[in-house]
């Protein structure tokens, strides 16, 4: 089981460094200029992939953790645990977010600051902090 477990943090580890990091580039998409056609193209294409490599990276980390509650039923009855799964729901809300805001600017459809995507940029470290600190220290 300790290889399940230290698989399911790999991956969980790898996949939110995608969600550090596609918000970034969101963040220079909201940043360039209109007639920077091939500036916003290259960072539409990094989108694109990281997105595509964060959500392979997700399945793994979903299945394992799903793995991991089955094996460890009782720990489904604490309370720290069903803060946690709402915050792995909220994760994945986050996730999808990203793709839909990816997907605007492919369309021309943002109407989003860079501003906006600077603090929506840190949603997805306070989620993992959140997340490492109710399975670490199990507050309640």
């Amino acid at each position: 089981m300790l290889w399940v477990k230290a698989f399911h943090i790999v991956f969980v580890a790898s996949w939110f460094a995608s969600l550090f990091y596609l918000p970034r580039i969101l963040v220079n998409l909201a940043m360039v200029p209109a007639e920077s056609h091939a500036e916003r193209e290259r960072l539409l294409l990094m989108g694109r992939k990281l997105l595509r490599f964060g959500t392979v990276l997700m399945l793994p980390a979903l299945g394992l953790g799903i793995w991991l509650l089955v094996a460890w039923w009782p720990a489904f009855a604490a309370p720290w645990m069903w803060a946690k799964l709402a915050l792995v729901l909220a994760v994945l809300a986050y996730h999808h977010a990203c793709g839909a805001l990816l997907r605007s600017f492919e369309a021309f459809r943002n109407r989003r600051s860079h501003r906006w995507f600077r603090v929506f940029n840190e949603v997805s470290v306070l989620l993992f902090i959140a997340i490492v600190v109710l399975v670490v220290v199990k507050p309640f």
